[in-house]
């Protein structure tokens, strides 16, 4: 007999003077059972879809509805906003791009009656019989307006090139005309102001007189 007393109790049901029956110790890789746990309980089937009533259905739909409207409504917003913010950085790169190209524009057109002093001055000298002295000054003011011109250039500020050229109302004003024969009707013969343009904007139109008189493929409008 053992030391447990429970050990030595017959199992129920057995004749009397029975041995009792050792108890087996569970295996290692058994899992113990709970006291709720069902046994052999049937897996349980998933649930299908509940019918919605007419009126909830009807509900649902208006609602998804006015979710899809709103969707629309609101990524319509988000593509303007994209667009309009686009638009004003390609607006503000040209606004930047055109305040570094015409910077000097308002230094350089009030300085322009310097070019043209010196031009005059140039102009008023006779070209023969000078004075050496003389000579070495017009040669200095020559240099100058010469200077003056490529510093001009330097800053994209171009003399425009009018004499022998057709009158272009775009560059050119026309100060008056002359009668030549032997120039073609249209034809700038004669530079009173010379004009300038600063990168592809005009800064001042060249003052000139016109020929006319002569042959002419088209008529040339020189009050433009």
């Amino acid at each position: 007999m053992s030391d447990d007393p429970f050990l030595d109790i017959p199992p129920v049901g057995a004749p009397r003077g029975a041995r009792p029956q050792a108890h087996q110790p569970l295996r290692p890789d058994a899992e113990p059972m709970t006291a709720n746990e069902p046994v052999n309980a049937p897996a349980e089937e998933p649930l299908g879809p509940v019918p919605l009533a007419p009126e909830q259905l009807a509900q649902t739909e208006a609602a998804l509805a006015a979710a899809q409207s709103e969707c629309a409504e609101l990524k319509d917003k988000v593509l303007r906003t994209a667009a309009e913010m686009e638009n004003l950085r390609r607006r503000l790169e040209r606004d930047r791009e055109d305040a570094v190209k015409y910077a000097s524009s308002k230094f350089a057109k009030d300085i322009l009656s310097v070019a043209d002093n010196l031009g005059r001055a140039l102009a008023a000298v006779p070209k023969d019989d000078l004075d050496p002295a003389l000579r070495n000054l017009v040669e200095g003011v020559a240099a100058t307006e010469r200077e003056l011109v490529n510093v001009f250039e330097r800053h994209g500020i171009k003399r425009i090139q009018a004499e022998g050229q057709r009158f272009d109302p775009n560059l050119h004003q026309a100060m008056f005309e002359v009668p030549d024969p032997s120039q073609p009707a249209g034809t700038v013969v004669q530079v009173v102001m010379p004009g300038y343009t600063v990168a592809d904007r005009l800064l001042r139109p060249a003052m000139v007189g016109v020929a006319k008189g002569g042959p002419s493929d088209a008529k040339v409008d020189t009050k433009a």
